[in-house]
């Protein structure tokens, strides 16, 4: 039996992932982490996190970007701003930025981790301009 779940924009059939895995990923592909996915449908982090993980071994894929990507392509989930949320969900993947992380220790042990965002000249350039 096919349900239709809404979630937000989204909607999703529950033909191939059930009730809870769908609603899952529905919160996912709508950007949540795993705490606020969580905390809006009411159960406990580590609920969702076996919910992913199912979601995950049903359609094949290792990763959520993936999983989003997989979703749309079967059309389990589907929206009229499906375009949006699949950009949205694999920006990460798809992103040009050079992206360094940087440790660096100090005399009392404790690390820090930087982010920095290596921009090229030519970029800064057209930015001034």
């Amino acid at each position: 039996m096919n349900g239709i779940i809404y979630f937000g924009n989204l909607q999703g059939s529950t033909g191939l992932l059930a009730e809870q895995e769908l609603k899952t990923a529905l919160a996912i592909c709508s950007g949540m982490s795993g705490k606020e996915v969580a905390r809006a449908l009411g159960c406990a982090p580590g609920t969702v996190k076996k919910s992913v993980e199912r979601v995950f071994y049903k359609l094949g894929v290792s990763n959520r970007a993936s999983m989003v990507a997989e979703a749309f392509r079967r059309g389990v989930i589907s929206s009229s701003a499906a375009a949006l949320a699949l950009i949205m969900a694999i920006h990460g993947m798809i992103g040009d930025d050079q992206a360094i992380r940087v440790r660096r220790g100090s005399n009392s042990g404790e690390r820090k981790i930087e982010t920095r965002i290596a921009t090229r000249r030519a970029e800064c350039a057209l930015a001034v301009a």
